[in-house]
């Protein structure tokens, strides 16, 4: 069993010398690594995934893969971007497997259909917006109007509520019921686009 105090002995430690020591398959080191980094790891795994139990998996999927193959390791960035880029690619395999697995799709159609997408906050490249454009069109005229004067064109509630007429209330269900419809299509059109956007806000935190 590793004592804690071992653990926190390498808290003055530089990276570069907890690698080397690693790399000579110091498990204390790997048992201090993993104290400093498995919570991020973990909470974006969670946010990606919209599972607890695979974000966990993932998680020790991680270390595992650096612990085997320790004495291979090649950092040439930090090793927390190290280690998102692992979680990553995990990530981009999973969703590449739902488009061939149907219980799984359907698992996500389910995840995302409960879930605020904040359009925003999506890192949206040329091909994405091109999805994004095709997502939208989905939606019925009055809710694909108010999600474009909102979401896209920045307006406020009160704004849209006096040039369409409608509460604030009435818009806001529309939104929620739009972003549902738009996060459905991107996992059920069978694109990767989402997984890409998945990707970049991961990139955005490191």
């Amino acid at each position: 069993m590793i004592d804690t105090e071992d653990v926190n002995s390498y808290s003055n430690s530089t990276e570069t010398e907890l690698i080397s020591l690693l790399k000579d398959g110091d498990r204390v080191v790997f048992a201090y690594l993993y104290q400093l980094y498995s919570q991020k790891i973990y909470s974006n795994l969670k946010r990606l995934l919209k599972d607890e139990e695979i974000a966990q998996e993932f998680l020790q999927d991680v270390f595992l893969k650096i612990w085997d193959k320790r004495a291979e390791l090649a950092i040439h960035t930090s090793f927390h971007s190290y280690l998102y880029r692992i979680a990553e690619n995990l990530v981009k395999d999973y969703f590449r497997k739902a488009v061939r697995d149907k219980k799984l799709m359907e698992h996500l159609v389910v995840a995302a259909s409960g879930l605020y997408l904040d359009i925003e906050e999506m890192y949206i490249g040329k091909e994405d917006q091109t999805l994004l454009n095709k997502a939208i069109e989905t939606l019925p005229p009055q809710r694909r109007k108010i999600f474009i004067l909102c979401k896209l064109e920045g307006k406020s509630y009160d704004e849209v509520g006096q040039l369409l007429g409608i509460s604030n209330s009435t818009i806001n269900d529309h939104i929620v019921r739009a972003t549902k419809a738009i996060k459905t299509y991107f996992v059920t059109s069978g694109e990767l686009s989402i997984i890409l956007i998945a990707a970049a806000i991961i990139s955005e935190q490191i």
